[in-house]
């Protein structure tokens, strides 16, 4: 019989915004603040919360155009530069870890698991946003898009991460909310977990990922699923 002691060595990376934490409020937030400096209408919550997830650039960029005014190219750097200087201040003023993930995390750690951040976040952005949530102490290392060869869903960006932590893709595990996520896996060779409520505008069974869950609960079965059951996808890399 299959237990958590199957975890035993194997490493478990995991996206950050939509998949460990509910980022969305605060980014919304920053979001409509940067709205506001510029005279523009803020943004409902429901209507931006599925633009969460590609980025600074392309929020604001869908955020600036959704009301009603587009981003100039000129300006965006600076606009990005000061969309996350106001996120740094209040990162998680409104942001919590979703339910069961910190039971989770503390399960797969005392079962000797290798736990690591996979994330297109910036690094010292999503350490921050972990030490205000307390997620930190569960981690081994956490690799930012700037700290990796490329971005999700480059393949080696999860390979890197899993190299980070002294893992293998062969006895590895992928757990995120979208595309980027899945695509990301499959690239590196590693099976990949979707759960099903974060942040993709496409229903997430379309995505490509080997399993889909609704709970952060069925993270620890999912990964003995895969790691005991189920052979590593072929490789893009």
């Amino acid at each position: 019989m299959s237990t958590l002691h199957d975890l035993n060595g194997a490493t478990i990376a995991f996206d950050l915004d939509g998949t460990l934490v509910d980022t969305a409020p605060d980014l919304v937030g920053a979001l409509n603040i940067i709205l506001a400096q510029e005279s523009l209408p803020p943004l409902p919550f429901d209507d931006v919360r599925l633009m969460v997830g590609r980025g600074a650039r392309a929020l604001l960029e869908r955020g600036f155009a959704a009301a009603g005014a587009p981003l100039d190219a000129e300006q965006a750097p600076a606009l990005v530069q000061r969309f996350i200087d106001v996120y740094l201040a209040r990162i998680a003023d409104e942001s919590a870890p979703f339910p069961g993930v910190v039971e989770v995390l503390s399960d797969l750690k005392t079962a000797g698991a290798k736990l690591v951040v996979c994330t297109n976040k910036l690094t010292n952005l999503s350490t921050a946003l972990l030490d205000a949530v307390a997620l930190s102490p569960f981690f081994e290392a956490v690799i930012g898009a700037d700290l990796a060869p490329a971005a999700k869903p480059d393949g080696r960006h999860v390979a890197a991460a899993v190299a980070a932590v002294g893992g293998d893709v062969s006895r590895a595990v992928m757990i995120g909310d979208s595309v980027n996520d899945a695509l990301g896996a499959r690239n590196a060779g590693v099976p990949g977990v979707l759960v099903s409520f974060g942040y993709t505008e496409e229903p997430v069974e379309t995505l490509g990922a080997d399993l889909v869950i609704h709970s952060f609960l069925d993270v620890p079965k999912a990964c003995i699923t895969l790691l005991t059951s189920c052979p590593a996808p072929n490789t893009g890399l």
